[in-house]
């Protein structure tokens, strides 16, 4: 049944990449303690890292990962005490069934390119305005036009690019302003949904967060996983609110935040610990009970956060354009 599923298409990415993890971990080519990370599975699977990502938080509220103080999920459950193996994914065989192959590759033909040009696109967009003509983009990468469409559409639902009244698609400019309103949204649903969701929270995933977040703290390389900390802290402590528009409007106001602070990193930026510190800070208060404290506490996060971000910005606005810029990105001259 299943394979009739992923051959018609009916199953979604992350159904398939989980049916694929979870069979391998079940056939012991995926051994207990592995360490599991997103970018390597993703690569073998040739999708993006959003149905991998999906895949093992299933794996996990399943028993079959957990997490760890590390980067990514050790296979196999909690509390087994199990070394973490460090070993490359890719050399161990994962046996991906051809259903499979085929379903992921029916669907992700604009992912085999997308992280590539969200890179050409971010690296540019703090320095100015460009144009992204279709025709351009699917020549320089030998897709169609639909492909790029779908590229197109996912960078724009990320802040990334706009179309303009002449209906031509624009990146840039990334401004102080812009990302200045995005916090202010911030500001207006998080700490409410921090507020809401509390009674809600995992207590058991609250309380592996913040080992993670005690571990980054006290590690002097632990900013290297500050994005994925933040993600997780969101999930867990934000995205527990009720309330599903709530949930839609946060993370789709995240996804440009997001971005900029990826920018800000790729151009050599360093992050801030405080990051991590203020967030251990909100989830210590969540797991003993102060809500309202937390609330308080993530606004005062926030406020730093865009302060640290518009500091950097202007770092940057005095870093001379990229020398070199992908074919199909055009400057507009003002």
């Amino acid at each position: 049944m299943k394979e009739e599923q992923a051959a018609t298409g009916s199953q979604k990415r992350y159904e398939i990449a989980e049916e694929v993890l979870r069979s391998n971990i079940e056939a012991g080519t995926l051994p207990a303690g592995l360490v599991l990370l997103e970018g390597p599975i993703a690569d073998i699977l040739q999708t993006s890292r959003a149905p991998v990502q999906r895949a093992l938080q299933t794996l996990e509220a399943d028993g079959l990962v957990h997490r760890f103080a590390g980067r990514g999920f050790l296979v196999g459950p909690p509390g087994d005490g199990v070394e973490p193996i460090r070993t490359d994914i890719k050399a161990l065989g994962l046996v991906v069934p051809r259903h499979a192959d085929e379903a992921l590759q029916s669907r992700s033909s604009w992912e085999r390119i997308y992280n590539t040009v969200e890179a050409d696109v971010a690296g540019c967009v703090v320095f100015g305005r460009y144009r992204i003509v279709e025709m351009e983009l699917a020549n320089h990468f030998n897709v169609s036009r639909t492909v790029v469409r779908d590229v197109l559409t996912r960078l724009r639902e990320r802040g990334l690019v706009r179309k303009n009244q002449s209906s031509h698609w624009i990146a840039g400019p990334l401004t102080a302003q812009t990302v200045k309103d995005h916090f202010v949204l911030r500001t207006m649903l998080e700490p409410p949904a921090i507020r809401l969701g509390a009674p809600a929270v995992n207590r058991a995933r609250l309380e592996t967060l913040l080992k993670r977040l005690r571990a980054a703290e006290d590690s002097a390389g632990g900013l290297g996983n500050s994005e994925a900390i933040q993600i997780e802290f969101i999930e867990c402590c934000v995205l527990a609110a009720p309330n599903e528009r709530l949930r839609d409007l946060v993370r789709n106001n995240l996804l440009p935040v997001t971005a900029t602070d990826r920018l800000l990193r790729r151009l050599g930026l360093p992050g801030d610990p405080a990051i991590i510190t203020e967030l251990r800070l909100v989830a210590e208060l969540l797991l003993r009970g102060a809500t309202e404290s937390a609330v308080s506490m993530m606004a005062t996060h926030l406020e730093a956060s865009l302060n640290r971000t518009i500091a950097q910005m202007k770092i940057v606005a005095i870093i001379p354009g990229p020398g070199v810029t992908a074919a199909y990105l055009t400057p507009v001259l003002d």
